[in-house]
């Protein structure tokens, strides 16, 4: 499927694109119920904090498995994520109330996803044809739908979907406790000293360049033309080498995810 999807849709599951995550993290954390639904979690596999191998491991397989998975997969994974979910939601102390299994918050968290596949495979690809584009937007949409967002919530077109974010972006609110949450994701901090040292300074930066204008603004992240010229370089770099490698390794992260997806589905293993 990985194959297939690469054939069709060139680069999208490429490893490479994860160098965005942390800034699809705060863009998804930026609506102020999913922040505190994430700031305030009581599933301790959740905490990236605690358990920063499970939740990467998670979150991977949940892309390849929307994206590349077949139905009875979806559905095995929509369940196990399901019973996480059902832990997530607000207490009378919360700042801003909330639920996991809101579609609106869970609609938002889709769209992050997309955007995120969307704007690195453009980086580091280039523009895909119209048709194209249309056609993986269209798959994109089991992103939510693999969860509690119906099919027809899911902006119809690339025309819709471009109004609804640009009017969530409206919407953003990242409060001090959230906002220091996020900071020390860009960092690394949840990451064993010695790399949060070394990487961290990198990762903020590619996160902060990642991010849209009005995004790394509210996360008081600087940023001016030399850094954005700096930006464009390291990624023109990446996207080289990442041209030249061999799709395995390109895909690597996401071939193992979604093979001990499998095995622990062929074993009746936890899957979340």
């Amino acid at each position: 499927m990985l194959a297939e999807l690469d054939r069709q849709f060139p680069g999208v599951l490429d490893g490479a694109g994860l160098m965005a995550g942390a800034a699809n993290v705060i863009l998804q954390l930026a609506r102020p119920g999913v922040g505190y639904g994430v700031l305030e979690s009581r599933v301790e596999g959740g905490q990236i904090f605690r358990r920063p191998i499970k939740r990467t491991r998670t979150t991977l397989t949940y892309l390849a498995v929307a994206l590349a998975g077949t139905a009875e997969e979806k559905r095995a994974y929509r369940q196990a994520v399901n019973k996480a979910h059902a832990q997530v939601y607000s207490s009378p102390q919360s700042p801003v109330q909330y639920r996991a299994f809101d579609p609106d918050l869970q609609l938002w968290v889709a769209a992050c996803l997309y955007w995120g596949f969307a704007d690195t495979r453009q980086r580091l690809r280039g523009a895909p044809e119209p048709a194209q584009a249309a056609a993986f937007y269209e798959r994109a949409a089991a992103l939510g739908t693999t969860l509690q967002v119906r099919p027809e919530r899911w902006p119809r077109d690339l025309v819709a979907y471009q109004a609804y974010w640009d009017q969530g972006l409206t919407q953003i609110r990242i409060d001090p406790a959230v906002r220091a949450y996020l900071t020390d994701i860009a960092d690394l901090k949840f990451l064993p000293p010695l790399i949060s040292w070394s990487l961290g300074p990198l990762n903020r930066f590619l996160t902060a360049g990642f991010l849209p204008p009005r995004v790394r603004e509210a996360m008081h992240f600087s940023w001016g033309e030399k850094q954005q010229r700096r930006f464009d370089r390291v990624i023109r770099t990446i996207a080289f080498i990442n041209g030249c490698l061999p799709r395995v390794v390109r895909q690597l992260p996401f071939i193992i995810v979604l093979w001990d997806f499998r095995r622990r589905l062929s074993k009746g293993m936890p899957l979340a």
